[in-house]
């Protein structure tokens, strides 16, 4: 029998979009399949109510795996020797939106590591050529920490949305997956500057990460809560086998689907994807996500020969449904739950 307390934290949750800190770590810390399933009903209630049944579709090209970064949970970081490295040609990243707007993709996801090449220059000439070519797109980026001047450029150059996950929002946890060159201020100045320039902007943390604790996750809810981003990527960690992080446990499928649910319950119009990470956990993975609230998935528009080398964790898909020539099988998956995919640019809409 579910908890008294447990609902009416959920229904307090659903019509104020706010608890506190002690009682978001309650309700990460007494979750069960019951309050699951009181939860998720309510997730999709609210996106409904504001997105219908749509779920936006975009077309993700990594585009570079190269990184000056030593993040302690990613593959790609620059201690990896075992990474094979690749970066795209301009013409490369053109050919990729090509296939996509073909395949009825309106957003372009440009995601790499921090490569010192991809510079304000060729990033504003990229994105310049993307806009011109495809106006009825989005641009989004993923490409780490800039300077504010960086982010303004590629802003002026036609980008309109930008993710970069903060990974989580207490300090010390921070300080705990990142190296010491890195600083938790500095990311949350880059997320700070990211919104007032006029981005749509995203975050994101990483679920069941190395010393995570119901706390540091109630601290990531509050956040959320008062940062109140237009995207939100969370996703279960999953060790990556040549990082300092190789034998930590993975983050559990069922703790990142109650997660979405109450993302979806604090922020209702927020664009939340169902990832590639919970799809690499479980067969069912981005389904479930979209069950539990979420209403984004980003199939690979990369090329196949770079798809495996873009490793961030082990096992990553990267056949299948995954990528988006599959767009057809992706889209029979999404029917399967009673969605469907959508093929306009699926901006938020608060």
């Amino acid at each position: 029998m579910i908890d008294r307390q447990i609902t009416d934290l959920i229904d307090r949750l659903e019509t104020q979009h706010s608890l506190s800190l002690e009682e978001y770590a309650f309700l990460i810390r007494n979750r069960t399949q019951e309050s699951m399933d009181y939860i998720a009903p309510k997730a999709r209630h609210i996106r409904e109510d504001i997105y219908g049944t749509s779920v936006y579709v975009r077309g993700l090209i990594e585009f570079t795996n190269i990184c000056k970064n030593d993040c302690l949970y990613c593959g790609i970081r620059r201690s990896n020797h075992q990474c094979e490295r690749y970066r795209l040609t301009e013409e490369q990243i053109l050919e990729c939106c090509d296939m996509g707007y073909k395949l009825g993709f309106r957003t372009f996801v440009l995601q790499g590591g921090e490569d010192g090449f991809w510079n304000d220059d060729r990033m504003c000439g990229l994105i310049s050529r993307i806009k011109q070519a495809y106006p009825d797109c989005a641009v989004t980026l993923s490409l780490g920490e800039r300077s504010r001047n960086s982010y303004q450029r590629l802003f002026d150059s036609g980008a309109d949305r930008y993710l970069l996950r903060h990974e989580t929002a207490d300090k010390t946890h921070y300080e705990q997956l990142h190296p010491q060159e890195m600083s938790f201020e500095h990311r949350m100045n880059c997320l700070r500057d990211l919104k007032e320039i006029g981005y749509q902007v995203g975050c994101g943390f990483m679920v069941g990460s190395p010393f995570q604790t119901p706390e540091t996750l109630a601290k990531d809810l509050k956040f959320l809560e008062d940062f109140s981003p237009d995207m939100c990527g969370i996703g279960p960690f999953i060790p990556h086998k040549d990082t300092p992080f190789a034998s930590q446990s993975a983050g559990t499928l069922e703790e990142t689907l109650w997660l979405l649910s109450i993302i979806r319950l604090i922020l209702p119009y927020v664009l939340l994807p169902a990832t590639t990470a919970l799809g690499t956990i479980h067969p069912k993975g981005r389904e479930m996500g979209i069950l539990a609230g979420a209403n984004v998935v980003m199939p690979n528009l990369s090329p196949v020969s770079v798809r495996k080398k873009y490793e961030l964790y082990d096992n990553k898909i990267c056949t299948g449904d995954e990528a988006a020539e599959c767009r057809n099988c992706l889209s029979r998956r999404i029917q399967s739950v009673g969605y469907e995919l959508a093929t306009d640019r699926g901006d938020v809409r608060r």
